[in-house]
């Protein structure tokens, strides 16, 4: 619970933070492409930083449930340890698309 209201409130100050360049005066033509490429590189920053934060939280809890699973019943362990595989892959598969999507940001050109 006190983890939300964290959360809640680093976003919050996060929002009011970037609200101030919504007022900002307007620029010349020729800095606004070079704007546009620099916000483009921090949001692609941002959203890798993102996907590897929850791809990394998804995997813990992952694991963690396939060591609870494992020691109530040994038994299953080898079911439990290729469904894991596959869930660990999935996971990583996620983080990846986050991390072609920032690519693709980066490096294409836009107007």
């Amino acid at each position: 619970m006190k983890t939300g209201r964290l959360i809640m409130i680093m976003a919050t100050i996060l929002l009011v933070g970037l609200l101030q360049f919504s007022y900002a005066q307007e620029e010349s033509a020729t800095n606004a492409k070079a704007e546009t490429n620099k916000w483009l590189a921090i949001s692609a920053g941002l959203a890798i930083a993102i996907a590897a934060f929850g791809g990394a939280f998804g995997q813990g809890k992952a694991i963690q449930a396939a060591l609870e699973g494992t020691a109530r019943n040994p038994g299953s362990a080898d079911i439990i340890r290729t469904m894991l595989i596959i869930g660990l892959a999935f996971i990583e598969s996620l983080v990846i698309y986050a991390l072609v999507i920032s690519i693709i940001l980066v490096l294409v050109r836009w107007v």
